[in-house]
């Protein structure tokens, strides 16, 4: 297993820039009143694709040669890592094959197709996305680029973390969600070196809390089919980001449907911004802990903004 380092972050940055939007940091005077802290959110929901994960998917992409290139990627993905995957893909004009469950947003399907993605369905839990990928990948042939647990991904997504740093002045902590843990792994990953004194912690939905229990318990515990409204965040954690959670990830802090649903509202209102509903997490476990973030600078990781609006949650 090879542990991505934080040069191999820099270098992806290095790689990225052109394709990438350094996307830009906001705050709410508001949310800074509720919850007694300094909130210093992370807009990557204004990357192109709608996510964060555009960073690590294009590290991915165009660091292949070109004998892999021209094959193509394939991966599995619950939405963002397939829009990311099959945007970076039309950047660089090579195929790109996902398999994406038969319950996954229609919106983040059409994104997906838009950028040139091929999609096939599959049913809504790990074991099904993972055996109807084995066939795709075996009949295109395409570089596995797995949604979170690849080094490439991780390094990629590490550059969050790296531009959050540079524009805030210190942070106490960063907050950002976790489902399969690229997302935090990349964070882990640049703090540890970059500002090793931020603490890390994990947000995850109370329905889908594989990674809490993880944590707890020491060694990866996974759930197969785990049902909550913060779609992105149902997969289980992996070998590779596991390695990051148990050695860098400060707590692992749950929120209920509710609570993610009040705080997706709640950033819409005063943040003017569009959240999906796996990029509330962190603010609803904020706001149900405030003990623990009151009179702190803390980073907040708003991982994407791809919604169904004819499906909102409050409607």
């Amino acid at each position: 297993m090879y542990i991505p380092s934080y040069q191999d972050m820099l270098d992806a940055h290095e790689r990225i820039k052109p394709h990438i939007r350094r996307t830009p940091v906001r705050s709410s005077d508001y949310l800074n009143e509720l919850t007694g802290a300094q909130l210093f959110f992370k807009c990557e929901n204004f990357q192109e694709p709608g996510a964060f994960k555009v960073r690590g998917a294009t590290n991915a992409v165009f660091g292949l040669d070109e004998a892999q290139a021209a094959k193509g990627v394939a991966t599995h993905s619950s939405g963002n890592h397939a829009s990311c995957l099959s945007y970076a893909a039309m950047l660089r004009g090579i195929p790109c094959n996902v398999v994406m469950p038969r319950t996954a947003p229609q919106a983040k399907k059409d994104t997906v197709r838009r950028y040139g993605g091929v999609i096939t369905e599959c049913e809504p839990s790990t074991s099904s996305r993972e055996e109807t990928f084995a066939k795709v990948q075996a009949q295109t042939g395409g570089d596995f680029v797995h949604p979170y647990n690849d080094p490439r991904v991780i390094a990629g997504q590490g550059t969050c973390s790296r531009e959050l740093v540079e524009q805030t002045d210190g942070l106490d902590i960063v907050v950002a969600p976790i489902g399969g843990g690229g997302m935090i792994s990349g964070t882990c990953l640049t703090l540890s070196t970059l500002a090793p004194e931020t603490r890390v912690i994990a947000a995850e939905p109370e329905q889908a809390d594989d990674a809490y229990r993880s944590f707890k318990a020491g060694h990866i515990i996974a759930d197969d089919a785990p049902k909550t409204i913060a779609d992105g965040l149902l997969v289980p954690l992996k070998d590779l980001t596991w390695h990051f959670v148990k050695n860098h990830v400060s707590d692992i802090l749950t929120a209920s449907e509710q609570e993610i649903i009040d705080a997706m509202k709640l950033g819409w209102k005063h943040l003017r911004v569009v959240l999906e509903p796996s990029s509330a997490v962190p603010l609803a476990t904020i706001l149900k802990n405030p003990e623990i973030f009151a009179g702190k600078r803390v980073g907040v990781i708003i991982t994407g903004g791809n919604v169904d609006l004819d499906k909102l949650p409050w409607n």
